[in-house]
């Protein structure tokens, strides 16, 4: 079977096309656990797998986390299916993927940046928690029904504390009780009008990511909402590179998302069926 390996703003994805249905569903877990292992598979943050559409979209797409769990959808995933789908002659410049957190549209701007328009919050709320007696104040954000849990956090010093302090407090927070469901949690500071510094602690990944999607999308409609920044053009440095989120706000309601940024092809191949199906 053939797979391609992209990423967006270092978010690294294996692709695999299966549009005759011939993959498992219930083997897919263990198979994106073997494929996305560092040093024993291909390396990655997560799988995503092109599969039939069923509700009028161009084609639809299974998403499954490092850790084999099915995510709802991803944004900068979404981002690089875009360029798949457009450069293996499943859509044209603008296409509709089906998702399990709804419909996602997708534009070619040139050979390498992708437009997604992500899923409308359906829950956008502000949540306290407290960790180690330090109250911190989460904006909620669930992009889709069902929704992507998010949780967006401004924390001044965030670059300034070391690694694994940084990586327990996400932790911490990603299992807190306030998000049933768990939540990828977004450490942000301001940096300029419109620009943020950022780093996400991914659920299902289970440590921070060079680069989370609906992560920028969840923080510009958090802050857009409370009035921080414009939600034009609001430029997002993660650690991964740079990536850009415009929206619509009619007073406290976000809606029309969309995220732009960089897709990079790495390589393709071939996996022999006998060593991993």
């Amino acid at each position: 079977m053939k797979f391609s390996k992209m990423h967006g703003a270092g978010n690294d994805f294996v692709i695999l096309c299966d549009l005759e249905g011939r993959l498992s569903r219930e083997g897919m877990p263990a198979l994106a656990r073997r494929l996305c292992a560092l040093h024993t598979g291909l390396g990655a943050d997560g799988l995503m797998l092109v599969i039939p559409a069923e509700g009028g979209g161009d084609y639809g797409m299974l998403f499954y986390n490092a850790d084999g769990s099915l995510g709802e959808m991803c944004g900068n995933g979404a981002r690089c299916i875009c360029r798949y789908g457009y450069e293996h002659g499943l859509a044209g410049e603008r296409q509709c993927v089906e998702t399990t957190a709804g419909l996602v549209v997708g534009e070619r701007i040139d050979k390498r940046r992708y437009r997604v328009r992500l899923n409308d919050p359906a829950v956008l709320d502000i949540r306290p928690v407290s960790v180690g007696g330090r109250d911190y104040v989460c904006r909620y954000v669930e992009l889709g029904n069902p929704g992507i849990p998010h949780a967006v956090v401004l924390l001044d010093d965030w670059e300034a504390r070391g690694k694994s302090e940084l990586r327990e407090l996400g932790r911490a927070l990603r299992f807190a009780p306030a998000f049933p469901r768990g939540a990828n949690v977004s450490f942000v500071r301001l940096v300029g009008e419109d620009r943020l510094r950022a780093v996400t602690f991914e659920r299902g990944v289970e440590d921070f990511t060079l680069a989370c999607g609906t992560g920028c999308g969840s923080i510009a409609a958090a802050l857009t909402a409370e009035g921080l920044v414009s939600g034009r053009d609001v430029q997002i440095e993660m650690p991964g590179g740079l990536l850009e989120v415009s929206l619509t706000a009619e007073g406290k309601r976000v809606r029309d998302i969309f995220l732009t940024g960089s897709t990079f092809l790495i390589c393709e191949g071939d996996l022999p069926d006998e060593e991993w199906m």
